[in-house]
């Protein structure tokens, strides 16, 4: 007959974000403002803190006097060496002093990348006095508020909030051993595409619904089953545009199976 019978596998799942990020400190100081609205949706490079600056900038411009210092003592070498090379040719000079003034040059040539790299450094520091979102989605609540000092430190750096993507979100579920020697037999017989290489469609109903309301793509089977529970770990991709699926959520999955 022209009537075809599609079979669903039923599998309970949770939501989980795509991206999740802990957004930290990457300089000590004091906030001098919160700028973002706890739990609001922000943008990549959107504001969320400000540290006030002022040390660093001070740091820059201190940086940025040794640098001009160390190009004109650069000038200055090479006037010296020009100098030198031009009276050895009357041998008016001896040959030493031109292979000082070389390494006169070269020393300070070199005293010249030292003081860029301190300054691209300190122009960091003060780019990180500003702390913005590395991703779009939702903010967590603010865990730092005006006046309190951070450490940037590597090792200590001060938690600020947390930021997770929401479109699209995953859902992550398990299924038992039988569906997947089943599914895996249907494959290697070639009547069901593999979700390992295939967007299987899933169907998807939230806590209290009676039908499927979200439509999801299989991306991801685990390569092992867990010994504890005899399941499968898989994920499916769901689009979120209207945000109303949080991470954390429960849900019920249909995922094709013939």
């Amino acid at each position: 007959s022209d009537l075809t019978v599609t079979d669903w596998d039923e599998c309970t799942g949770r939501f989980d974000a795509v991206e999740a990020v802990q957004v930290r400190a990457r300089v000590t100081g004091f906030v001098t403002s919160v700028d973002f609205m706890d739990g609001a949706v922000v943008k990549k490079g959107d504001l969320l803190y400000t540290i006030d600056p002022r040390q660093y900038q001070a740091a820059a411009e201190q940086a940025q006097g040794q640098l001009d210092d160390a190009k004109a003592k650069v000038d200055l070498a090479q006037k010296e060496l020009d100098r030198a090379t031009t009276l050895i040719k009357t041998q008016a000079i001896s040959e030493n002093i031109v292979d000082q003034r070389n390494q006169a040059l070269a020393a300070a040539q070199a005293a010249t990348l030292q003081a860029e790299g301190a300054l691209k450094q300190a122009q960091l520091n003060v780019e990180y006095t500003k702390v913005v979102a590395p991703l779009t989605g939702r903010a967590s609540r603010h865990l730092v508020s005006v006046g309190n000092l951070v450490q940037g430190s590597e090792s200590g750096a001060t938690l600020l909030t947390s930021i997770v993507s929401m479109d699209p979100i995953y859902v992550y579920f398990d299924m038992d051993e039988r569906i997947y020697q089943r599914n895996s037999r249907l494959w290697f017989e070639g009547k069901r595409p593999s979700s390992r290489d295939t967007p299987n469609p899933v169907q998807i109903m939230l806590t209290g619904e009676t039908k499927p309301s979200h439509e999801g793509k299989m991306n991801f089977l685990d390569n092992r089953l867990d010994v504890g529970t005899g399941t499968l770990r898989g994920r499916a991709v769901v689009d979120n545009h209207d945000l109303s699926i949080l991470p954390g959520q429960f849900a019920r999955l249909r995922v094709i199976a013939s």
